[in-house]
């Protein structure tokens, strides 16, 4: 089974890193492609096996599944590249959230998936969010969620909660790193241990406390109840945290969804050009492009994805 990666920088780069290691693919399984084709290359000369591609379409071309591993408003300029050598047989997995399944579906005759992964995928670990097109069928989704299983937990979901998943299965690695690198900088500025010590320990507990919610029957309430008694010092520092934070994480989806919603205006933008109402017949007239814009018809704007929208 060829596998495309259009896109190998961070997220495209460590998809295939995490699939060689878990033994989910082969090199000789895999095709990559890059607007700068040194880092396809490099990747080549890291993987024997492994083809890179000066072009996007000869790596789409004959894949199985094909891994779209680029930025959002990058989508259209890509699928114009590939639309041509796609067949409905294949399948292809956007790795972005605000690229709407049905502006794919428009676009090209693919089966359409799309697949939110994350940075703890490198260590076999985490939730890989799975949203399927209409034209998905169960075996291609046995498919996909198979090749997944080998380095995440694939969750299904609807595509209107893509954002609030997101944040907290692929932003929330950074989240919580920052708010560890954040607690360890306070504690070494006032106490004598070293921002460094501070790390590691915060690493092991993040570490531990994973393991308990996933592994070890408890959830939230049951953790810090077990933790947390009456009168002691981890109460009063939970009185702490739930009069400050609540508002930091109401202010925390507000932001993601404001951009989320920014950047799919962007893209319907860039998918569906905006038409004159006024159509002058002077020569002065942009010519139109039928070429790149037969693709785009029939697509109603997408709905807000908002954080009031997000049952």
């Amino acid at each position: 089974m060829k596998v495309a990666f259009i896109g190998t920088g961070a997220m495209g780069s460590l998809l295939i890193d995490a699939f060689l290691r878990s033994g989910a693919l082969l090199p000789q399984n895999i095709c990559a492609s890059n607007r700068s084709p040194s880092k396809a290359k490099w990747l080549a000369q890291r993987h024997p096996g492994l083809r890179a591609y000066s072009s996007n379409a000869e790596a789409a071309q004959g894949s199985k599944i094909v891994f779209l591993c680029i930025k959002p408003l990058d989508y259209p300029d890509v699928i114009a590249e590939i639309r041509d050598v796609l067949d409905d047989n294949q399948i292809v997995v956007s790795i972005t959230s605000p690229v709407q399944i049905e502006t794919l579906e428009a676009a090209i005759p693919s089966k359409i998936a799309k697949i939110i992964p994350s940075i703890t995928h490198s260590v076999h670990s985490g939730a890989s969010l799975c949203i399927y097109g209409g034209r998905i069928r169960p075996e291609d989704r046995l498919l996909l969620e198979q090749l997944m299983s080998s380095i995440s937990t694939p969750i299904t979901l609807k595509e209107s909660e893509t954002r609030i998943a997101s944040d907290l299965s692929s932003c929330g690695p950074a989240f919580v790193a920052h708010m560890l690198q954040l607690w360890a900088e306070s504690a070494a500025e006032r106490t004598g241990i070293s921002y460094e010590e501070a790390i590691a320990l915060g690493s092991e507990m993040l570490s531990g406390t994973g393991k308990l919610l996933t592994e070890g029957g408890l959830n939230p309430e049951q953790l810090i109840e077990r933790v947390a008694v009456p009168g002691g010092v981890t109460a009063e520092g939970i009185a702490v945290l739930d009069s400050c934070l609540r508002e930091v994480f109401a202010r925390l989806i507000d932001t993601t969804h404001r951009k989320y919603d920014d950047d799919i205006s962007k893209l319907h933008t860039l998918f569906h050009p905006a038409t004159l109402d006024e159509s002058p017949s002077s020569s002065d007239q942009a010519p139109s492009c039928p070429e790149k814009e037969a693709h785009l018809s029939g697509v109603k704007p997408p709905d807000g994805s908002g954080a009031a929208s997000i049952p």
